[in-house]
């Protein structure tokens, strides 16, 4: 009994930190929402309350995903749960998409009946202010959890240009989190100029305006999401990057002299690698597989590669080793 609560507390721990944390703090920012737009009645703090929900949802079911995409491999299943994320964040476009689509009827219904009273404007304002700095933090989490994953080092402004150029190298529930709060902060201030703009001018058609775009940039996030997993689902091959690695560490290995084949599949964060390597011509079979041995340990020392099955052959004298491109 004990063994279990042990080994549920350790998949806890390796749970994804940017769907954990990002669940908290969109329930509470959703709650914040929730009184705001009953107070005040606003089409652009409803819109941006329905996407809160939607990310808090998302976020939390992402995780208990993330956590059982943790488990490991059994006699069942000897491939392990890594894709089990995927589905689970294929629910959560679901969920974003139905959010979206109840924004896109709320800001419609503002168009056609704009909202001409602007009393406690101020009280969006300064919530609108908390969730932008609230999901701002969450996304500057994400582009480090998506540097992390992607190994790649960036400082200061660069960090953002650097994560949505490897976002897609990141684990499925970081990509979510990233996209939904980039969506969430570029929504909260464009409510935001949707509530100044409304209570200090005549336009009060902006308020319904804000909620149509706010809803469309959810739908771009659903889709995004979506298709991204989709394929995690189908399986897909793993980067270029990873796969240079993965080959580097192969032909540090001496006696190593070429590649006959390499199949590297990502699962999750995880990858799976099936490969041949060729030899030293004149060894002896018990040393051919003390090496295989040695490149396999180099290869599943990685912490983000969880199985390697390697097979040798003798040197062919043909170059069969040719990297895949971008």
């Amino acid at each position: 009994m004990n063994d279990n609560r042990e080994t549920l507390g350790s998949l806890i721990k390796k749970g994804n930190k940017s769907s954990g944390s990002a669940a908290i703090g969109n329930t509470c920012i959703a709650v914040v929402k929730g009184v705001a737009f009953a107070v005040t009645g606003s089409g652009s703090m409803f819109a941006t309350m329905m996407h809160s929900i939607a990310d808090a949802v998302n976020q939390m079911f992402v995780f208990s995903g993330s956590v059982l995409a943790e488990k490991r491999p059994t006699r069942r299943f000897p491939d392990g749960f890594g894709r089990v994320i995927n589905l689970f964040c294929m629910v959560a476009v679901i969920v974003v998409t139905i959010m979206a689509y109840e924004t896109m009827l709320e800001g419609w219904h503002l168009l056609q009946h704009p909202n001409t009273e602007s009393k406690g404007y101020w009280i969006n304002v300064l919530v609108l202010v908390l969730s932008i700095a609230t999901d701002g933090f969450v996304w500057v989490k994400a582009m480090n959890e998506v540097l992390h994953d992607a190994r790649v080092e960036a400082k200061g402004f660069g960090k953002f240009a650097a994560s949505l150029r490897n976002v897609k190298r990141a684990a499925p529930p970081t990509r979510l989190v990233f996209y939904e709060d980039m969506v969430a902060t570029s929504g909260g201030l464009l409510a935001l100029i949707a509530v100044l703009v409304t209570a200090l001018t005549d336009f009060k058609l902006l308020d319904g305006v804000s909620s149509i775009l706010i809803s469309f940039m959810m739908v771009g996030v659903a889709f995004r999401v979506g298709y991204d997993n989709m394929v995690g689902l189908i399986g897909v091959a793993a980067p270029p990057e990873i796969e240079e690695r993965v080959s580097q560490i192969i032909f540090d290995e001496p006696l190593v002299t070429d590649i006959y084949q390499l199949r590297i599949l990502q699962e999750g964060r995880y990858y799976h690698v099936e490969g041949l390597i060729e030899l030293k011509r004149g060894m002896t079979l018990a040393d051919a597989d003390d090496i295989k041995f040695k490149v396999r340990d180099k290869l599943l020392a990685d912490p983000y590669i969880s199985d390697v099955t390697l097979g040798i052959l003798e040197d062919n004298g043909v170059r069969n080793w040719v990297p895949q491109q971008e």
